[in-house]
């Protein structure tokens, strides 16, 4: 079969290896469609993520659909989970498995990922797909899935006003989920206007080029909401010049959510600004157990995944799938068997 290994920063290569052999608990996938993520570009550009590294030739891509190889479920499409917890320690007996300390991923750290033609993968972690996802849909469910937990973590009301800081694909698509549970104005922010057009389009109510160091953005919010603010800041894009806007335009008493990963792995805040409104500050970890919620939504057509699909590569062309992922032309970047 034909893999792509990363085997250092911007040294994408495609390799002939042997078809994994599943386990008693895996099955074997032919993997139909793999996301280009945010945290994948963290590896082609800096060789890693936050403080793991790259120590082998890794197989990148988490976000993916496939179809069940052999056995009694041969041919059956799924989308898969690439969270692996542990099941047993603390947190995941507690409650919260996306914060096992014990986790395997598929594409991080010794786990390889779905930037290849077969891989085994444990069967819980499969979900089957409805005939209204395709394939390319399927892998969407992944950043779906991120979304609608940060989105949970917000506990965003009905009549709320909310911001949307960043928006790549996951951005986009916590716009969306805000909007179903209720929230009334929605602010979108990027640097980009091509992906402010593509907010518009997704629901958002007023979109605003970021501003950089002057916070143009964060100004024109609170003028739009007689000085009040956001009642809830979503992150999303990992800069700090967004953290900083989505902290100006929360309101007193209000809520910031940290949903981007930032290159530097340090992400800071005034102080006195979070003190005096008293703000709460949360930081967003994968998703929980969300998948069946992410199915549903896109199958009723709730949740627009396919308008965010902007670019679509053959495995073969990954390296230059991921040239065009890091120069932010489009929105999500999709390789397809």
């Amino acid at each position: 079969m034909k893999a792509i290994r990363l085997h250092a920063a911007r040294d994408l290569r495609i390799h002939d290896e042997p078809v994994p052999t599943p386990s008693s608990d895996e099955a074997l996938l032919q993997v139909k469609a793999v996301g280009v993520c945010g945290s994948d570009l963290h590896w082609y550009n800096e060789a890693g993520i936050g403080d793991a590294r790259l120590h082998h030739p890794l197989v990148l891509g988490h976000e993916f659909a496939g179809v069940i190889a052999v056995g009694e479920r041969a041919g059956m499409r799924v989308a898969v989970d690439p969270a692996l917890p542990c099941g047993r320690c603390e947190w995941c007996q507690s409650g919260h498995p996306n914060l096992c300390p014990h986790t395997r991923f598929s594409g991080h750290g010794k786990d390889d990922g779905a930037l290849r033609e077969f891989m085994a993968w444990p069967e819980h972690a499969l979900f089957p797909l409805p005939d209204a996802i395709d394939d390319a849909g399927g892998a969407m469910l992944e950043p779906l899935g991120v979304a609608i937990h940060t989105v949970d973590l917000a506990h965003v009301k009905p009549g709320m006003h909310v911001g949307v800081f960043g928006c790549g694909t996951i951005g986009l698509l916590t716009l969306q989920v805000a909007r179903l549970v209720g929230a009334t104005r929605l602010f979108a922010t990027d640097r980009l206007p091509h992906r402010l057009d593509a907010a518009h389009e997704l629901g958002a109510t007023a979109t605003l080029l970021a501003g950089g160091e002057t916070h143009e953005e964060s100004a024109a919010i609170l003028t739009a909401t007689a000085r009040r603010g956001l009642d809830i800041a979503f992150e999303c894009a990992g800069d700090q010049d967004a953290v900083n806007a989505a902290f100006d335009a929360v309101r007193i008493g209000g809520t910031v959510i940290l949903c981007g990963i930032p290159s530097e792995d340090r992400t800071s805040f005034i102080a006195s600004v979070a003190r005096r409104k008293g703000l709460t500050i949360k930081l967003v970890r994968r998703m929980k157990h969300v998948y069946p919620r992410a199915i549903e939504l896109v199958a009723r057509g709730l949740v627009n995944v396919h308008a965010l699909i902007t670019h679509r590569y053959k495995l073969q062309d990954a390296p230059t799938a991921f040239e065009v992922a890091n120069r932010r032309e489009g929105v999500k970047v999709m390789i397809e068997a």
